[in-house]
């Protein structure tokens, strides 16, 4: 039985877990090193911890089964040269990352790709997609990204970071373009730091959900404004690709129990064409599995790339 080592690293934390062609993460592989804020401004945590959860995997009985790697990052990436450059990770410029874990793994089939695409990977492989040729799996959290599967294939783009949904323009432009992206009108912080300049006490998403739920007008604007910048974003997208399906995860997606009701009600109403307004939005079926059984998905689902 052939298995895959794969490997999730993000801007918090490097994790890896031994997945077989199934998508079953075997039991006992997983392993998590937490790299924080450190992480930012030192690379050498980022290559301890990498260095520690692969040392990990190689420590399991089942290492001799392992044929080849997937990796999935924080972008952007440059798959050509398999280095990453995150965002959030400034001491990670150009990082080298396929080789590194080609020389600590002792394997030469290395694959990276983009964070959001593996996780579409998996909700296509065994997730909310499974079935769909046209589709956005996103996520909504500290960041919002994604990746886009197009006529049933994944769609990497020129240098591997199709999907970032979160960097789409929403807004009229005055000034820094930034702030007129999906991501700086929907994101768990910003859709907090949104509530508190209109008076609002919270500080954290989950504070968030409990007065929406609790039907605070400011909550409920902020969530409406969310949905709203997600679904225009969604619009474009739809738009532009033709896409069936819409599917939603991350931690943020849950500070409201109709989000993406919400979401596919404001992509409908931005829509131009009548094809776009097709577009559904569900919620992901995967959970914090998807990182890691999208990354495998590049070993055992080729087909998809």
């Amino acid at each position: 039985m052939a298995l895959a080592l794969a490997i999730d690293l993000g801007g918090t934390k490097v994790e890896a877990a031994l997945v077989d062609a199934a998508g079953t993460i075997v039991p006992g592989s997983r392993t998590r090193i937490a790299t924080g804020a450190a992480a930012a401004a030192d690379r050498g945590v980022l290559e301890r911890a990498l260095t520690g959860v692969i040392a990990h995997c190689r420590s399991l009985p089942g290492w001799s089964m392992v044929t080849a790697v997937g990796v999935g990052a924080a972008g952007p990436i440059d798959r050509t040269a398999g280095t990453i450059s995150p965002v959030n990770l400034p001491s990670a410029r150009s990082f080298p990352l396929v080789d590194m874990v080609a020389r600590e793994s002792g394997l030469s089939d290395v694959t990276l790709r983009l964070d959001g695409t593996c996780i579409a990977l998996a909700e296509v492989w065994l997730g909310a997609a499974r079935g769909a040729t046209n589709a956005l799996v996103f996520v909504v959290s500290t960041g919002i990204g994604g990746g886009i599967i197009s006529d049933g294939r994944l769609l990497a783009g020129g240098s591997g970071n199709a999907g970032h949904l979160g960097q789409v323009i929403v807004g009229d432009i005055h000034g820094d373009a930034a702030a007129s992206t999906v991501e700086e009108r929907a994101s768990g912080p910003h859709a907090v730091a949104w509530a508190q300049r209109q008076g609002w006490s919270g500080t954290t998403g989950e504070e968030l959900a409990a007065a929406y739920r609790d039907g605070d007008i400011i909550a409920v604007s902020a969530v409406a404004r969310s949905a709203q910048a997600i679904g225009i974003g969604l619009a474009s997208t739809a738009t532009l690709l033709d896409l069936d399906l819409a599917v939603i995860g991350g931690g943020f997606s849950f500070v409201a129990d109709d989000f993406a009701p919400q979401i596919e009600a404001a992509a409908h109403a931005a829509c131009v064409n009548a094809y776009a307004a097709r577009l559904r939005v569900v919620r992901a079926e995967l959970g914090g599995d998807a990182p890691l059984i999208g990354a495998a998905a590049l070993v055992h689902r080729r087909d998809l790339l």
